[in-house]
């Protein structure tokens, strides 16, 4: 291992931070804008606020990130047409991902109602939470359009290994979220449903923005769109397939979180929030690591695409070590300031104490996680995307559901060992098929 991290020269851990801390500083706006809505909300008296958020929130991370394939499919087939380079089949790529947002965000909108029902049936929560969280999800459901054209835009401008825009459109609609938060709830007195209203503008902002610095990007770049083929569904076969794997990999993912959820809910609305606290905590840190994630899906795609297979595995050691790196400083800061983000986040004492008492799990779990999502990044890059499908699955159903089972009885304690116990088993599936694939030069 520590032969293999030496592998990176100056100038490959120059590029990876060169594209890392964009993506870091942006990602971390998104987790600490859940932290914001934890706050604003975690301070009213009543705690089903709080819940009824938390579930909202969760059920769209699963509708949304269940397309995150438009993001990642996105980026690794962009790096790797800049690798050839094939900036015409860059531009194909961009078209098709956008068409494919708009027609998936719409389609969700129009079968919203049997899509909300069914989510808030299966959380199971208790029936003040539910109404609460039912006004939260039919306004943030008509932001659909816009979070998926989103993703296919900040996949394109990753795929270019550009960093810096993605970081000027999340943190700018991110605190524009923020500010509209405050607005809604303790200016309006509006609860679940003015959170989202937030979020929804924000989302159309974004999605503005983005549209204008992608427009402006084009205008410096060789090559024209081939307008024919995007009218063809013939060619948008190697998309489809491509991200028909990161559907289902992304969708089991999803589905395993909102399990999570569900299965606090049924312990009651304290430790459903107290849950949704340290919840945010993860985001946090999975969004920070992501950002050399992202570096190894650019960087690893590019060389992959230009079959440079010595470039390839020092760039990979490189976002490797880097991410060790953060993941110990995530733990550190875990465990000197955990307690007092918590009592920052929310005045309910109960909720505190439970939170408290299961901080270590998060504490932990940076270091067991490093190795799932640098993985993941080195195969959205290569487009080793049936590999992620079938790491995912054999984790979920072999280690998660296996270990939940027979851990019930230690309640809540049982649920987050069964939680990094997915983690483990990610790094380790992951691992064998990152030493399997890479041996010999890629493609």
């Amino acid at each position: 291992m520590i032969r293999y991290l030496q592998r990176a020269r100056k100038q490959d851990h120059q590029r990876v931070w060169s594209l890392a801390w964009p993506m870091i500083l942006s990602n971390i706006t998104v987790p600490l804008l859940g932290l914001v809505d934890t706050a604003v909300i975690g301070h009213l008296p009543d705690p089903r606020y709080l819940a009824a958020v938390a579930v909202g929130a969760m059920i769209f991370s699963i509708l949304y990130w269940s397309f995150g394939f438009l993001r990642m499919g996105t980026t690794g087939l962009t790096a790797q047409a800049l690798g050839t380079p094939d900036y015409n089949q860059s531009r194909l790529l961009l078209a098709q991902s956008l068409v494919l947002a708009g027609i998936i965000g719409l389609t969700l909108v129009v079968f919203q109602y049997p899509l909300i029902e069914t989510a808030l049936a299966l959380v199971g929560a208790e029936p003040e939470v539910t109404t609460e969280a039912r006004f939260y999800a039919e306004i943030r459901i008509f932001g659909a359009p816009a979070v998926l054209a989103n993703y296919a835009l900040l996949g394109w401008f990753l795929g270019n290994q550009n960093t810096r825009i993605p970081l000027l459109l999340l943190v700018v609609t991110n605190l524009l979220n923020m500010l509209l938060d405050l607005i809604a709830v303790y200016g309006l007195g509006m609860h679940a449903e003015g959170v989202a209203l937030a979020t929804v503008i924000s989302e159309y902002a974004s999605l503005i923005l983005g549209t204008a610095l992608m427009l402006r990007m084009l205008a410096k770049q060789p090559g024209q769109t081939p307008w024919p083929q995007l009218k063809s569904v013939s060619d948008y076969y190697h998309l489809i397939n491509v991200n028909r794997y990161l559907f289902v990999r992304t969708l089991v993912l999803l589905l395993t979180l909102a399990f999570f959820t569900s299965q606090g809910a049924k312990q009651g609305a304290t430790i459903l929030s107290a849950n949704a606290v340290l919840l945010n905590f993860f985001l946090l840190i999975s969004n920070g690591l992501d950002g050399f994630a992202h570096a190894a899906e650019a960087l690893s795609g590019k060389f992959y695409g230009a079959r440079d297979h010595k470039g390839f595995h020092r760039i990979v050691s490189a976002c490797l070590s880097w991410s060790l790196i953060s993941a110990l400083l995530f733990t550190l800061f875990f465990w000197l300031c955990g307690e007092l983000i918590i009592s920052l986040l929310t005045d309910i004492t109960e909720v505190r104490e439970i939170a408290a008492a299961y901080l270590p799990w998060i504490i932990v779990l940076p270091l067991i996680a490093v190795w799932s999502f640098m993985t993941d990044g080195i195969f959205v890059g290569t487009t080793q995307v049936k590999a992620m499908q079938n790491t995912m699955l054999i984790s979920v159903f072999g280690v998660f559901a296996p270990i939940w089972y027979l851990t019930q009885s230690l309640g809540n304690h049982g649920l987050w060992l069964a939680f990094l116990s997915l983690f483990v088993a990610r790094g380790v599936t992951g691992g064998y098929v990152f030493l399997k694939e890479f041996k010999q030069p890629p493609g």
